[in-house]
């Protein structure tokens, strides 16, 4: 393992998960670099848990997407661990799937069956938030090894530190894209109704929590409707 060589490709990589212009773009380039950065990686994807399950973010190959579907179908796995473990290890390693494991026995006889014959998990996080984790998979048995994880390890940090800028900004601009259309609403409702700034929102504030839909929401329609809401 070149080092030198592994540091200036991950400051480039560093420099271009900045310049995307979405999460999704920015996961894209994440597990994209995997397969050509960290040595014996044939694919890669992010696992992500949450309030509605396991999500399979940006896989290289379909092989991701199974071997998701199969951890959360049996509720265990080395990703699946790494993903909703807080606390816990953050790098999970198998090595041969055509041995047993202790750990994860039905994970491991099933997807020997897909075709992996190695794998690693990295939980990414930043301080106080836990991302998901990074997926690297190998059809070959043996083909991780320590150099393997400490590449994998030092993208899994860049990573982690990108998808969370990413999300952030994504969350902003959807904040100031909801504030804009809010105070368009509001806008109509004063000029045809000649309500005050606060009596505006308060239409929209009441319909929203009297038929349950979002703020964002009511206001699109008073904009597109260009009256309260029907």
């Amino acid at each position: 393992m070149d080092w030198r060589t592994f540091a200036e490709q991950m400051a480039d990589l560093a420099r271009g998960l900045l310049a995307q212009d979405s999460v999704g773009a920015t996961l894209e380039r994440i597990t994209d670099c995997a397969t050509r950065l960290v040595p014996g990686c044939d694919a890669a994807g992010i696992l992500l848990l949450d309030a509605k399950g396991a999500q399979t973010l940006a896989p290289t190959e379909r092989l991701v997407i199974d071997s998701d579907r199969l951890q959360e179908r049996l509720r265990q796995g080395p990703c699946y661990d790494a993903a909703r473990v807080q606390g816990g290890e953050r790098v999970f390693r198998i090595t041969d799937f055509r041995a047993d494991h202790p750990r994860w026995p039905a994970y491991v006889s099933r997807a020997r069956e897909l075709g992996i014959g190695s794998m690693m998990g990295f939980l990414l996080y930043t301080e106080g938030e836990d991302l998901g984790a990074l997926d690297l998979y190998s059809r070959h048995p043996g083909a991780f090894d320590e150099a393997s994880e400490t590449a994998g390890w030092l993208l899994a940090s860049h990573a982690a530190v990108a998808f969370s800028a990413a999300r952030t900004h994504a969350q902003m601009e959807q904040a100031v894209a909801t504030r804009h259309v809010i105070g368009e609403a509001m806008g109509i409702l004063m000029g045809t109704h000649g309500l005050t700034e606060d009596q505006a929102f308060g239409v929209l504030r009441r319909y929203s929590q009297e038929h349950n839909v979002k703020l964002r929401e009511v206001a699109r329609r008073v904009c597109e409707g260009g009256g309260p809401p029907a």
